[in-house]
């Protein structure tokens, strides 16, 4: 890691991103303290390849028809929910 002053950075900041863009890290200080670094950049991750996983994924015929009206309802939060007391009540029988 190299150790540059403001003044050289300044100067030489184009030669610097170059060393950074190869790999190599810098640190920028000022009166000999170090104030900033730096670093290079996070890579973007490599473009996804179209249909890579072909085969270990399956769909059910009707995966795209309208839900049964209960499911729909938990879904939505409109079912009927059950008192307490009904609720003891089925328990108890």
């Amino acid at each position: 890691m190299r150790k540059v002053n403001v003044h050289q950075a300044k100067t030489h900041l184009s030669r610097l991103l170059q060393r950074v863009a190869a790999g190599e890290e810098i640190t920028i200080a000022n009166r000999g303290e170090p104030v900033a670094r730096l670093v290079p950049a996070a890579r973007p991750a490599a473009q996804r390849e179209l249909g890579c996983d072909r085969g270990r994924v399956r769909f059910s015929d009707d995966f795209d028809e309208p839900l049964p009206a209960a499911i729909l309802a938990g879904f939505l939060g409109t079912e009927k929910k059950d008192s307490r007391r009904a609720q003891r009540r089925r328990k108890s029988k």
